[in-house]
C-alpha cells in the first residue's frame, strides 16, 4: 500500500489511521509460508513536527521445527515503530526511516520489520525432543531403541564396569 505522508508531514497534529491486511507477492522467509494474510493496523502522526509510525502486524505461518523437522502452525505479532523523514542530514543514520516524495511503501516497511524481528529457530514446543542423529526418528513420537553412543574418553571406565 502506497501512502502519502504529504499532509502529515506539512500539518502539526495531524494523524491517519490505517487498518488492512495484505499478502506479499514473495517469499519473506524460506522457513515459513504464510498461511493467513498479514494484517496491519497502525498510525502516522505528526507531533511537534515529528512523524511517527506505530502500528502491529499480526499473521500465521506454516514453520518448520528446528530439532524435530515437522511443520506446524504458528502466529506472530509484530510491533512495528518508526521515526519518518523526508530527508536525512546525517546519511548513516539509522535512527530514521527514510521516505522520499513523502510517499511511503507500508507493505515493504512491515514485511521488512517481520523478517527482521523473526526467530533464529523455530521450535514447535519448548521441550522438542529433536530426532534421533542415529535413526532419525522423531523423538517426540517415543524412543527409538538405539543403543547410546559412549564418549570415546569414557569408554575405558565403561570397561570397568562390566
Amino acid at each position: 500500500m502506497l501512502i502519502s505522508l504529504e499532509q502529515v508531514f506539512n500539518i502539526e497534529g495531524k494523524e491517519e489511521f490505517f487498518d488492512y491486511s495484505f499478502t506479499p507477492d514473495y517469499s519473506l522467509s524460506d522457513d515459513f509460508i504464510l498461511s493467513s494474510p498479514i494484517e496491519f493496523k497502525g498510525t502516522v502522526k505528526n507531533t511537534a513536527g515529528i512523524v511517527t509510525l506505530n502500528g502491529q502486524a499480526l499473521f500465521t505461518a506454516n514453520v518448520i521445527c528446528s530439532r524435530c523437522a515437522e511443520e506446524f502452525s504458528k502466529s506472530f505479532s509484530v510491533n512495528i515503530e518508526h521515526t519518518l523523514v523526508f530527508e536525512l542530514q546525517n546519511e548513516d543514520s539509522d535512527e530514521f526511516y527514510l521516505v522520499e516524495d513523502k510517499e511511503l511503501d507500508l507493505d515493504a516497511l512491515v514485511c521488512e520489520d517481520i523478517i527482521l524481528s523473526l526467530p533464529f529457530v523455530f521450535l514447535c514446543k519448548e521441550d522438542c525432543k529433536g530426532i534421533c542423529s542415529q535413526c532419525g526418528k522423531n523423538l517426540n513420537e517415543g524412543e527409538c531403541g538405539c543403543k547410546k553412543a559412549v564418549d570415546p574418553r569414557m569408554a575405558a571406565l565403561l570397561e570397568l564396569l562390566d
